[in-house]
């Protein structure tokens, strides 16, 4: 009866735990998808503004590129320690926006280039507002008490599937406990898609267009 109860026990919890690491590791592609599309518009920003004089291009540059350190030096670590804040760089943002309004295009070539400037800057804020977002996303409560309780239910079965030998008994129990834990491990780190080693990066906000504002 036992074997009975394990082997339907396990099949569900299988596919549980294999639907609960998938939806986690889609939400991770997501918020490092969504990242690199928050850096790729402040970069293009950047070029946009190129075709403005020098003292409105230099004045949106220094409120884009402490956005930038805002975001990497302030606003990450804080992500990093799962308590992010929103309005750590919301500042920092509006003074982006404040720079690009103060500008009157004296051109169609730079009003063209000053209304893509402006979609970009609408796509960044967007795009970090679904960052904080994902940040504070984690596994509902009742679905990480199936998980882990499922574990708990899942091991303490194999232990009473008892064979004729000892050594056995305990080779199966520890495999699959192991193999259990490695995937609740794997849970873990998903779940908290800014800390771990497989944690999103802060590296596109320092590549490309944007590397001129780090030293």
């Amino acid at each position: 009866m036992i074997g009975v109860v394990l082997g339907l026990f396990g099949a569900i919890y299988g596919i549980i735990l294999a639907f609960v690491i998938v939806n986690l590791w889609t939400q991770m592609e997501e918020t490092r998808t969504g990242v690199a599309r928050e850096a790729t518009a402040a970069a293009t920003l950047v070029r946009d503004v190129q075709a403005f004089p020098p003292e409105p291009r230099e004045r949106i540059d220094a409120a884009l590129g402490a956005y930038l350190h805002a975001v990497v030096d302030v606003q990450w670590p804080m992500m990093r320690e799962g308590r992010p804040d929103f309005e750590a760089t919301a500042g920092k943002a509006q003074a982006v926006y404040e720079a690009l309004q103060s500008y009157e295009p004296q051109s169609n070539t730079e009003q063209a280039y000053y209304d893509r400037a402006a979609e970009q800057l609408d796509e960044v804020v967007a795009e970090r507002r679904a960052r904080i977002a994902m940040a504070t996303r984690q596994l509902p409560p009742l679905l990480q008490a199936l998980v882990y309780g499922g574990a708990l239910v899942i091991v303490a079965l194999t232990a009473l599937y008892g064979t004729r030998r000892i050594r056995v008994q305990v080779l199966f129990t520890g495999t699959v406990a192991a193999l259990i834990g490695f995937s609740l491990l794997l849970v873990l780190v998903l779940d908290r898609p800014f800390t771990g080693d497989l944690c999103v990066s802060p590296a596109p906000f320092k590549e490309g267009a944007l590397a001129v504002f780090w030293p």
